[in-house]
């Protein structure tokens, strides 16, 4: 008994134009097609942002406390030092790189069609670029006021630079706090979904 149906060669293939897919799995520009470099990118801008959210922390609820408990000379004498130290290579790759990371890390979720996690950490972006106005428009001047205010063995009035200073640098520091922990947590939301798609 003879079959009408003609067999299909065991080496024939569906086209790429059938499948939809180039060799290799996934074609450029089609949604879905993930970056290596994604998901390394975004735990590197989650760990920056933890740590950027850390250390504001860490002002809000030890250094500036402990310092208020003392006199107007150490309060001024101490914060002088701590913002001149802070001025190093491993503290500003942190602090820019949080914002490199997580707006590049941004952008290859929204290339990749990874919405949702894009928009998470596009709202991290966002977050952190706040926190960077504010940044440099109040914290940095307001450091580099109380620098000039000069050695502390010729400053006048201790009281007056450190009213002047600490009115202001200690609440718009709790601001930084809030804003960088609401950037840790929309960047941990993209990864979280990252992860998911990527399964």
């Amino acid at each position: 008994m003879r079959s009408n149906q003609t067999a299909t060669p065991a080496s024939y293939t569906a086209p790429p134009s059938f499948t939809g897919l180039a060799p290799g799995g996934a074609a450029p520009g089609v949604p879905g097609t993930r970056s290596k470099a994604t998901g390394p990118l975004l735990v590197g801008a989650t760990v920056a942002m933890g740590l950027m959210a850390g250390l504001f922390f860490a002002f809000d609820v030890s250094v500036m406390p402990g310092l208020a408990a003392g006199d107007d000379r150490t309060y001024v004498t101490a914060m002088q030092h701590i913002n001149k130290s802070i001025e190093n290579g491993l503290f500003g790759l942190v602090f820019v790189g949080a914002f490199v990371a997580t707006g590049v890390a941004a952008w290859l979720l929204h290339k990749a069609g990874r919405r949702q996690a894009a928009l998470w950490a596009a709202l991290a972006t966002a977050l952190y670029v706040v926190a960077l106005i504010v940044t440099m428009g109040v914290n940095i001047p307001l450091n580099n006021q109380l620098a000039a205010a000069g050695d502390p063995s010729q400053i006048q009035d201790f009281a007056a630079v450190r009213s002047h200073f600490a009115d202001t640098w200690v609440p718009v520091n709790m601001l930084r706090t809030a804003l960088c922990t609401g950037g840790l947590l929309a960047l941990t939301r993209s990864l979280v979904l990252h992860g998911r798609a990527g399964r």
